[in-house]
């Protein structure tokens, strides 16, 4: 009995620890030092490109939360990055070197691993779990794309930023459609002229984020999904015409129409997300949360998410994905990492965790695990296989994504808290129901 996994990177190192911690005998294909993606340099395993910084270490950030219910369904990446870490303040940060150094000789030592070099350009038949990251090599990219059909897989990623809905200031914003048509399925956030002209001066003057050599070579892509602050240069009303059109609303406030609305449309089911219509952009994140907290009944947005415009290969996971991250058309496949649409580091080496042990679960004949919703990993799941979200975008970990607490906690840091300890207790009941034990195994 034996599995597949493609890429040695933190999804793949994760996925195929968790097998061989069940038994299952791991062929591990990685193809570093043979060939190398244009982001990737050591031919290391769980290798770092961007920051060293894991994020925040504290328990009651969706972060550390996150961190620690890998921890406790036993995260090698994690083990690998108390033995790394180097001081960062709150955050947990890394060597990078020697976190990578650390998960190869871990992962190759293991008595269930067999490392295969090599570019894998078409799926072995039987068992696979597929953590080929988001600079997926372009033979396995079309081969994904005949495998799961075109239309569900994205080559790059232009997303507009998610806003929590509990960080909405609702004396502003109003439900309503155009013209009093259909449901109220957009919240509208009414500018009159000095507002939009001071939003519109502050867009067009903000720092973009510099794009990696291989993102600008094919920024053109871009053109059918244009970013918000490149439309708005092209004219004083060009966005005001576009997606912030007022066209069909009026403010309850004023009982007039708006000079402008930006609009809101809901994320998730359980409406606790919102993202902004229209606002795919290349800002730098601190533009971001300076230039659309200006939009009235934002200035205090908590950003679950940032708009991004780069290169990205992921799946259409609502669409294709189980919430064990298996293909639902073939359930012997299976995808981990940034390929799924989780955003992050540690997102990434959770999806492969969890791919690994729910994917060992299937191969002994055992249920999935069925992980709570309230529980970070349980809501990134829940998020990715959710059939309802419409125009589906990468998430990372954030509290946004979890159900409400049944009780009205006032202040961020007290309301964080609550969730995270309601996190943690329903993790731990799970582990004691189904008798995991699992630690490092380190």
């Amino acid at each position: 009995m034996n599995c597949h996994v493609i890429g040695a990177g933190l999804a793949g190192c994760e996925a195929a620890w968790q097998l061989a911690r069940a038994g299952i005998d791991v062929l591990l294909y990685e193809m570093k030092p043979v060939k190398f993606s244009p982001a990737h340099h050591y031919a290391g395993f769980a290798e770092l490109v961007c920051s060293n910084s894991l994020k925040a270490a504290r328990v009651s950030t969706a972060a550390g939360l996150l961190k620690e219910e890998m921890r406790r369904l036993g995260s090698v990446t994690l083990a690998a990055a108390a033995k790394a870490q180097v001081p960062a303040g709150g955050a947990l940060a890394v060597d990078r070197i020697l976190f990578s150094d650390l998960v190869t000789k871990a992962i190759r030592s293991h008595p269930h691993i067999k490392v295969v070099t090599g570019e894998v350009t078409s799926l072995p038949e039987g068992n696979v779990i597929v953590a080929t990251g988001p600079l997926t090599s372009d033979s396995l990219a079309e081969h994904l794309r005949d495998l799961c059909g075109g239309q569900y897989l994205s080559f790059y990623d232009a997303a507009a930023p998610i806003i929590t809905a509990d960080s909405i200031d609702r004396e502003i914003v109003f439900a309503a459609s155009r013209y009093g048509k259909g449901e109220d399925d957009y919240l509208n956030c009414p500018m009159d002229r000095e507002e939009y002209e001071r939003f519109y001066e502050a867009l067009i003057g903000a720092e973009q984020a510099p794009l990696k050599e291989f993102d600008r070579r094919d920024f053109t892509v871009y053109e059918g999904c244009m970013p918000i602050e490149v439309m708005a240069r092209r004219g004083g009303d060009t966005i005001r015409f576009g997606p912030l059109k007022p066209v069909g609303l009026r403010d309850p406030r004023t009982g007039k129409r708006p000079w402008a609305v930006v609009q809101l449309r809901a994320e998730n089911r359980e409406g606790t997300l919102y993202n902004l219509v229209g606002f795919q952009t290349n800002l730098k994140f601190s533009e971001q949360k300076r230039v659309f907290s200006l939009i009235p009944g934002l200035a205090d947005a908590e950003f679950a998410r940032y708009g991004v415009m780069h290169r990205n290969t992921f799946l259409d996971s609502p669409r294709l994905l189980e919430s064990t991250f298996a293909l639902r058309a073939e359930p012997c496949i299976s995808f981990a990492g940034q390929i799924t649409g989780v955003e992050g580091y540690m997102e990434s080496a959770a999806s492969g965790l969890l791919a690994g042990l729910q994917t060992a679960r299937r191969m002994r004949g055992m249920p999935p695990l069925s992980l709570p919703k309230v529980t970070m990993l349980g809501a990134l799941t829940a998020y990715i296989s959710d059939p309802s979200v419409v125009e589906f975008q990468p998430m990372g970990a954030n509290m946004g994504i979890l159900p409400p607490l049944p009780e009205r906690v006032r202040g961020k840091q007290e309301r964080y808290a609550a969730l995270a300890n309601r996190s943690l207790a329903a993790l731990d009941q799970l582990l004691s129901a189904e008798k995991l034990n699992r630690g490092s195994g380190w």
